[in-house]
């Protein structure tokens, strides 16, 4: 028996960006979301939709397209079974004739009201437009971190987000990366203010931001949120809230299926331990964080946020602060050597930190001389505008002249530093 193409569900596909892989995996989560259990499609099947070999569908299987579509089954061109193909379906459910009932009645409207037009159909290619000015929102914040001006971009960019859900018409999946995006901006924003220590708005941003995550359904980005509140309540000296925070993103099913993402909820919990006290759980968090990482698909695809700054670098940045937090300098210094040494030249606010922190390592362990010449290494922009670093770096004064009042050392480091305000 010879068979038709499903050109109806070709179309859909090319104007919504599906592949059939991506088809099939939105089916199998809306076939969880309706049965409570998982779909077992996989692109195979969704070819043999188009290919016209399965004209009808399963009822459990047309509702999850439906889902996923928002369109009848019909109107993705399957055929009813008792149905020749070529014989016109009924009215109410002609695709056909619903679309040109559709364009009459828009015409209609259009002639009473002139000023009226159809609705706009927002599509993915809106959300990978948003989804490019993320990227260029997360290259700012590690060139710059904590401005006030990133945080009120990405703000503004979550609401934007926003706005598209009720600029048109759109399927689910679209309107579920509409609040991923949102979500990813508004996180952004809290880590802005977190980075920037304006914990107020860090917290107001966190609970916009979770609420979209859970809209959006987004493993990713409701990891990275729960994350941020985990290192936000840390840098509060709230570790008990931290390690909390911190457990609600370990926790997530990401973690248990992405090695890397179980490594970085690890590796944060390490500086939790440190900031806690507790040097044992840090160095067993260390290690477990190291082996998630060693058994992690380096070539898997994952969210531009993680690829830009989760590495051993950045392992060993929050193994540095935990040791720092314990007054383990001979540790701590060694974690800044190794993190120095593995950061990407973009990384240019984690550079600045590192630095600082090891000035501090150095300086625990009484060489006021070296420590000096590493926290001199601090660009000037980092050290006056970036409100983290010049915090440590006043701490670090403050020790060094307690350390060494009346040494040569501390009077080049106040000359340094009114050097520093002075070009700022």
């Amino acid at each position: 028996m010879s068979t038709t193409r499903n050109v109806a569900l070709e179309a859909w596909m090319k104007e919504h960006g599906h592949s059939s892989n991506t088809l099939a995996d939105a089916v199998n989560k809306a076939l969880e979301d309706l049965t409570g259990k998982p779909g077992g499609f996989d692109g195979s099947n969704v070819r043999d939709w188009k290919a016209g070999r399965v004209r009808w569908p399963k009822d459990a299987t047309r509702k999850a397209l439906e889902v996923v579509t928002g369109l009848p089954a019909v109107a993705l061109g399957f055929v009813p079974r008792g149905r020749n193909p070529s014989t016109p379906a009924p009215p109410q459910e002609d695709p056909m004739k619903r679309r040109s009932f559709g364009g009459v009645a828009v015409a209609a409207v259009a002639a009473a009201a002139p000023g009226l037009t159809a609705p706009r159909r927002i599509g993915m290619s809106d959300t990978e437009r948003l989804q490019k000015r993320f990227a260029e929102i997360v290259a700012s914040d590690h060139r710059h971190g904590g401005q006030l001006g990133i945080e009120q971009r990405a703000a503004a960019l979550a609401d934007e987000a926003l706005n598209l859900q009720a600029a048109g018409s759109a399927t689910q999946r679209v309107r579920s990366s509409l609040y991923a995006c949102a979500a990813m901006f508004r996180s952004s924003a809290m880590w802005a203010a977190i980075d920037g220590r304006r914990y107020a708005e860090a917290q107001k941003h966190m609970r916009e931001a979770q609420a979209l995550a859970e809209m959006s359904g987004d493993m990713s980005i409701k990891f990275r949120i729960w994350s941020h509140a985990g290192t936000m309540y840390r840098h509060m000296g709230r570790p008990g809230d931290a390690l909390a925070a911190n457990d609600v993103a370990r926790g997530l099913h990401i973690t248990r299926r992405d090695p890397m993402f179980a490594s970085l909820g690890l590796a944060r919990q390490v500086a939790i331990h440190g900031a806690a006290q507790d040097s044992s759980g840090a160095r067993r968090a260390f290690d477990q964080a190291q082996d998630a990482m060693s058994r992690a698909n380096r070539d898997e695809h994952r969210p531009v946020w993680m690829r830009a700054f989760y590495d051993e670098a950045e392992l060993h940045s929050l193994a540095l602060s935990a040791y720092l937090a314990l007054g383990d300098y001979t540790t701590a210094e060694y974690h800044a050597h190794r993190c120095l040494a593995a950061l990407r030249p973009h990384m240019i606010r984690s550079r600045a930190i590192a630095t600082t922190r090891l000035a501090h390592a150095q300086l625990g362990q009484g060489d006021a001389d070296t420590a000096t010449a590493t926290a001199m290494q601090v660009p000037a922009d980092a050290a006056t505008q970036h409100p983290r670093v010049s915090r440590m770096l006043s701490e670090f004064g403050a020790a060094l002249r307690a350390t060494a009042p009346r040494s040569p050392v501390t009077l080049t480091w106040n000359e340094h530093v009114a050097a520093w305000r002075a070009s700022a």
